[in-house]
């Protein structure tokens, strides 16, 4: 007979056909001990909307869903006359294939619960550029604040990191600026706070000669309006 206490993790992400789900409703309308691990899958299940979404393998699910049987060993056998083992139920690999299985309809990843980080989450494009091998760093210090510019060329992205920076006057904001030869300053976006900020410029900073900051009116300006807060001069090659 069929080991229907190892269908309750496919059925805790809803993962059963109309025929299986019956027959293991029928079953857990008797079996306290299935009802409970039901509940406990679907609270694990229910985490998954805090994760980040992603594109599982097309085999991902198929493999999963045939292999879930196997995550609850089947009761050993015992000799006439023998004592009665306890059944080993591993509700947390149970939990575990209830995730799994969740991941493979929805394309969900999230961290392996036994400690091994299966997670495919991608680095910002701040992060990227803050990581790069090519990063290059300018700081400057500004009335006790500091504003560093990371560039990385090969990334052609550059990112404006400050600390301690004083909030824009009212009605104001901060605007970042790429310097281009011949078309001079470019806007590469805008600074509405002050304090610690990782702000990703906008533009092509790749072939930039500089970057700088100027105050402009809330909303921003087409070419600065103001001399610059201060100016990044880039290493070229």
């Amino acid at each position: 007979m069929t080991e229907i206490h190892a269908l309750s993790g496919a059925y805790a992400v809803d993962a059963l056909d109309d025929i299986e789900r019956a027959q293991f409703e029928r079953h857990l309308a008797e079996c306290a001990e299935c009802r409970a691990e039901v509940a406990s899958l679907r609270s694990t299940a229910a985490l998954l909307a805090e994760t980040t979404a992603t594109t599982p393998p097309e085999a991902l699910r198929e493999r999963v869903l045939s292999d879930i049987t196997t995550v609850r060993p089947l009761p050993p056998a015992v000799g006439k006359g023998a004592a009665p083992r306890r059944r080993f139920r591993l509700a947390p690999l149970a939990a575990a294939a209830a995730v799994i299985a969740a991941v493979a309809a929805g394309g969900i990843v999230i961290a392996d619960p036994f400690g091994e980080d299966t997670s495919q989450i991608q680095p910002t494009a701040v992060d990227q550029v803050l990581q790069a091998k090519d990063a290059e760093r300018y700081t400057n210090t500004i009335d006790g604040s500091e504003a560093t510019l990371v560039r990385s060329p090969s990334l052609n992205k550059a990112v404006l990191v400050t600390k301690n920076m004083a909030p824009p006057p009212d009605g104001k904001v901060y605007e970042l600026w790429l310097d281009h030869k011949q078309v001079g300053m470019v806007p590469a976006g805008l600074m509405a706070e002050g304090g610690e900020q990782e702000i990703l410029l906008e533009g092509d900073a790749a072939t930039a000669l500089g970057a700088g900051i100027t105050v402009e009116p809330a909303g921003g300006s087409e070419e600065p309006t103001l001399p610059p807060v201060t100016l990044f001069a880039f290493e070229q090659a």
